[in-house]
């Protein structure tokens, strides 16, 4: 895969090696804005994603450490659903996308980067969303910063 240059990003990529779940760590922090929590409720949160699929990639996490659905409350359950549904809500107001993917890989043979902590992604898409770039370069451009997205996304 080609490479472009981006050094703003090597405070997260030189980041990503400590231990533990980071989002057990994103959690428990008191900087929101640094962890790039968008949203917190009784049993889950929003969190953007550092290494995104396109633009608004959010994922919605469980506040318990969890690996699987079956391991959660009902009201677990629930409250990650209405997450789910403020989330779409406001990145429909901040981002305007045309739709949305949402998906849970559960285990690392479904392509779990973090299996062991239940998230459910949430990625807003736009017509035309998908260019030339990632066909005959393997490179996906997002075209807008984490910092100057959770500003739209918190704002609203």
């Amino acid at each position: 895969m080609d490479k472009l240059w981006a050094p703003w990003r090597i405070k997260y990529v030189s980041g990503i090696k400590t231990r533990g779940c980071i989002f057990c760590k994103a959690f428990k922090g008191r900087n929101d804005k640094k962890n790039l929590i968008i949203y917190r409720s009784k049993h889950s949160f929003a969190i953007l994603n550092a290494f995104p699929y396109n633009n608004g990639h959010v994922m919605i996490v469980s506040n318990r450490h969890v690996a699987s659905l079956d391991r959660l409350t009902d009201m677990e359950v629930l409250d990650i659903n209405k997450a789910i549904v403020v989330m779409v809500k406001r990145l429909k107001k901040a981002l305007n996308p045309a739709g949305f993917n949402m998906g849970i890989n559960l285990g690392k043979v479904s392509g779990a980067g973090i299996d062991k902590h239940l998230h459910v992604h949430l990625v807003p898409r736009w017509l035309g969303d998908t260019n030339f770039m990632p066909i005959v370069s393997n490179t996906k451009i997002i075209s807008q910063s984490l910092g100057e997205l959770y500003k739209k996304i918190t704002k609203t």
